[in-house]
């Protein structure tokens, strides 16, 4: 126990300290970003060369074709609250290997390392156009996104935080879904999220779920289905079970577009498909008209 103890307050200690510089370089023009596939990377829409450098200040769009490219948590909040106004929460956590998975640990280390993340999901107060809110984010560069216990109880606590300040919640999912390395314990997190929107719902409290590339598994049968306004990315996937699993299951050729967005706003499963440009303004709009009311 006091070996867990030491740990928990040796990362929480790392994270506190590096938070800050990191958020700090990624808002500065002209400095290196953190691109986890190098600098330059080719659409995966038209095929063209783009700089990853000046993609962030284009927010992560194809300039050639107007593909919105998969984003790192960090960059999301930097691109959605305003400068200087988002406080992280939920510090601190340490992801267990509950199953005893042979080398989970050291892929959780290495994802760790990579994104500077404890787990794939950040949240924290924040303004958006002057709006307060909270604002949670995965990171599909962190194990794609996938929801383990620890991603359960973080997105937990973002709704129980929301609640004790009263505040709307806003949510970015990009995800593969459950973690198959916690087996059950991943799967309770289905039930753990859906109770904590229905308690922040019976406050009278907005939230706000907005889907992007790509929203999958047991993270779409949960949280992220269940916002009382549900926004989406052009083009983002959005399912539970993906479109070939289907296919080979009833044995039928899927509609053109199935699971993508748009094909899910003509449905009426999201509400409306906004792109990455007009986000920031979509959402304070919300806020202000959730707050006036």
């Amino acid at each position: 126990m006091n070996n867990l103890v030491k740990a928990f307050e040796s990362r929480k200690k790392e994270r506190e300290l590096s938070r800050d510089a990191i958020r700090k370089s990624n808002y500065l023009k002209n400095t290196k970003l953190d691109v986890p596939k190098g600098l330059y990377e080719k659409c995966p829409n038209c095929s063209e060369t783009v700089n990853m450098k000046v993609m962030y200040d284009d927010k992560f769009i194809c300039k050639h074709c107007g593909e919105h490219f998969r984003m790192r948590a960090i960059d999301r909040i930097n691109i959605t609250a305003d400068l200087g106004t988002f406080i992280e929460k939920g510090l601190g956590y340490i992801t267990l290997n509950p199953l005893f998975n042979e080398g989970y640990d050291e892929k959780i280390k290495k994802n760790q390392d990579k994104t500077n993340l404890d787990e794939a999901y950040i949240y924290g107060y924040a303004k958006i156009n002057g709006q307060p809110c909270v604002i949670g984010v995965m990171d599909s560069y962190f194990l794609m996104g996938s929801m383990g216990s620890v991603v359960g109880e973080k997105v937990t606590k973002s709704f129980e935080y929301a609640i004790y300040k009263k505040l709307p919640i806003i949510i970015f999912t990009a995800s593969g879904g459950a973690r198959m390395q916690e087996g059950i314990y991943s799967l309770m997190q289905m039930a753990k999220t859906s109770a904590a929107v229905l308690k922040h719902s019976e406050h009278g409290l907005l939230y706000i779920s907005v889907l992007t590339h790509p929203t999958t598994g047991g993270v779409t049968a949960s949280f992220a289905s269940l916002g009382d306004i549900t926004l989406a990315e052009p083009n983002a996937l959005i399912g539970f079970a993906g479109p070939r699993v289907i296919e080979q299951t009833i044995n039928q050729k899927l509609p053109e577009g199935f699971q993508k967005s748009e094909f899910l706003q003509e449905k009426g499963f999201v509400d409306r498909v906004v792109k990455r440009s007009d986000l920031k303004d979509t959402l304070s709009l919300l806020l202000e008209m959730h707050r006036g009311y």
